[in-house]
Order: structure tokens, then sequence, then C-alpha cells
């Protein structure tokens, strides 16, 4: 098999487990911030899942790339 199928295939699996294994935390997180809307910890809170959504969406992005690519290469 071509490198790059693998490549794609192993970002993809890697992403979708790296993202589940994050999510109970950042909804623990999000919880935590709407329940306590003034405390001080909440910008530490916040910007860790805001950095969260951003690499889950360039996560995707990048997947929907490999898999043109990939489809590029075998059939176009």
């Amino acid at each position: 098999m071509d490198l790059l199928l693998w490549i794609t295939i192993g970002f993809i699996i890697i992403g979708f487990v790296v993202l589940i294994s994050m999510k109970k935390g950042m909804e623990s997180k999000v919880v935590f911030i709407k329940t306590n809307p003034e405390d001080e910890g909440n910008s530490s809170k916040s910007k860790s899942v805001i950095w969260w959504i951003l690499s889950a969406a360039a996560w995707g992005i990048v997947s929907m790339f490999l898999v043109g690519r990939c489809f590029q290469n075998y059939f176009g």
C-alpha cells in the first residue's frame, strides 16, 4: 500500500483517540466555567477549551485534505 494512505489512516485514528480521551476533561471544564462565571481560574480553563476546539477543527481540516489527496492519488 501507499505511504500516503497509511499516513492518512494513522492521522485520523490517532486524532480520534486523542479527541475522545480529552473530551470528558473538556466537558468538566465547561461545566465548571458555567457554574462559576466570576471565578479567577476561569481564564486558563477557558483558554484550554478554546485551544481544544481550535485544534479539533484543525485536525478535521487536515484530515479532509489528506483524504482528498488520497482520492486524487488513486482515482485522479
